[in-house]
């Protein structure tokens, strides 16, 4: 009899092991792969705590930065975020399965401060399943290699390092390509591309901060790879953010920046 309640209870303790592996690899998460100064992490339903090197971030789960402090976060589909100082970044709604990329999905909600985004293998398959949301607009992507930076006031901004950022908010939505700059007043207000030197002194620096991090990868191209030439035909999934308006019929022209008026 002991021989077999041993017996059992191996095999019990297995098929704990082996559910435990099973939630794992079903529930998709993010890591902390870089940090620096002071950074916090707040899991759904927890009190905040200082961040640890690696640590998984679940959905729901909020990411502080302080003053001078930075953190870079690596989500199992490839795409990378990294926050700048004074930055408050919350992992809404995460989602993946390797093998089925396009029906993964990434929320996204950035309250303040500046990220740096580079897609992943979700918003490469399905450009529908990714959305990051800032208080001014809702941001679709393609393929892209982004900055964006939030305040109250003056509103938020963004810079496009690879393909193409749809920005659409209760105005409309206008399309950014590469290289083009955008601001955002207010969820009432039009995004409207500006020159690089009208960016306040303050989201300027915190770009070039985010720009100048080494170690990010697939910065030639974005994780999604590839980019956008410029004339070629934006799908409807580009312009459709993650409950945004779809825009219709727009493309990319070589100068300036593309925008519909609801």
């Amino acid at each position: 009899m002991q021989a077999v309640s041993q017996k059992l209870k191996g095999i019990g303790t297995l098929a704990v092991f082996a559910c435990a592996l099973f939630a794992g690899a079903a529930q998709a998460a993010a890591v902390l792969s870089s940090l620096k100064g002071d950074v916090r992490t707040v899991p759904a339903g927890r009190p905040a705590s200082p961040a640890a090197l690696n640590e998984r971030l679940q959905p729901g789960t909020s990411v502080f930065t302080g003053e001078n402090s930075q953190a870079v976060i690596r989500f199992d589909d490839g795409q990378v975020v990294a926050l700048g100082q004074n930055t408050n970044f919350k992992l809404t709604d995460f989602s993946y399965d390797s093998a089925k990329p396009a029906e993964g999905r990434v929320v996204m909600d950035l309250l303040k401060g500046a990220l740096r985004a580079i897609t992943g293998l979700i918003g490469r398959a399905n450009h529908q399943a990714f959305a990051l949301r800032v208080p001014q607009a809702t941001i679709g992507i393609r393929g892209t290699d982004f900055l964006v930076f939030v305040e109250s006031n003056p509103g938020a901004f963004l810079s496009v390092n690879n393909g193409i950022v749809a920005a659409t908010n209760n105005a409309g939505t206008t399309l950014f390509n590469a290289g083009q700059v955008g601001a955002i007043p207010s969820n009432a207000s039009l995004p409207t591309g500006i020159a690089a030197s009208q960016l306040p002194s303050g989201v300027s620096g915190a770009f070039s901060e985010l720009n100048g991090l080494g170690g990010l990868g697939g910065l030639s191209g974005g994780a999604g790879g590839g980019g956008v030439v410029a004339g070629e035909e934006i799908p409807t999934a580009v312009l459709v953010g993650i409950g945004a308006a779809a825009i219709v019929g727009a493309s990319v022209r070589d100068s300036g920046t593309t925008t519909t008026h609801h």
